[in-house]
């Protein structure tokens, strides 16, 4: 019932603005027309200096993540998917593109507790550790999506180094 009253409202506003549009001449159209495309580049031009860098590197990665058909994630499990992403783009052993799979160096332990989203600092439990690796492949498990392997056989190291580290 609310979707007819809405689509009537907005086709009734349609109606309306097409209408007044209509009786404008087409001088007035085309310098509003400029002066709105003008305005809303500028604004573009403006919004991209100052946070063009983060602007373009989350909706990417968003989208990316998309592209691997991960599915039921929230908004949370999408950003913390992100900064481990981050985190192994960022120490090279990890990129969407599939023929750059020969990074098989070993993690160290510091990128191995940042992969896991522990404290270096705070030595945790056994427990813990199995609870946050479990966290992480319940999101990213290649049974779940088959384009994940790589992210999760890395995940599966960062915990063994952090098991390590802890006994």
């Amino acid at each position: 019932m609310n979707i007819i009253i809405y689509t009537l409202l907005i086709l009734i506003i349609l109606y309306f603005l097409l209408r007044w549009w209509s009786n404008i001449s087409t001088k007035k159209m085309s310098k509003s027309v400029r002066l709105i495309t003008i305005f809303l580049l500028v604004g573009l031009a403006v919004l991209f200096a100052v946070g063009g860098k983060f602007l373009l590197t989350l909706p990417l990665t968003l989208m990316s993540l998309a592209l691997l058909k991960l599915k039921g994630l929230s908004l949370i499990q999408i950003f913390s998917l992100y900064r481990l992403i981050q985190t192994l783009r960022n120490s090279g052993r990890f990129s969407f593109n599939q023929s750059q799979n020969n990074n098989l160096s070993t993690l160290s332990v510091s990128e191995a507790y940042k992969i896991l989203n522990l404290d270096i600092n705070k030595k945790p439990t056994k427990e813990l550790v199995n609870q946050t690796y479990q966290k992480i492949q319940k999101k990213i498990h290649p049974d779940i999506s088959p384009e994940t392997a790589r992210l999760s056989a890395i995940v599966n190291e960062a915990k063994e180094i952090v098991l390590k580290d802890i006994s």
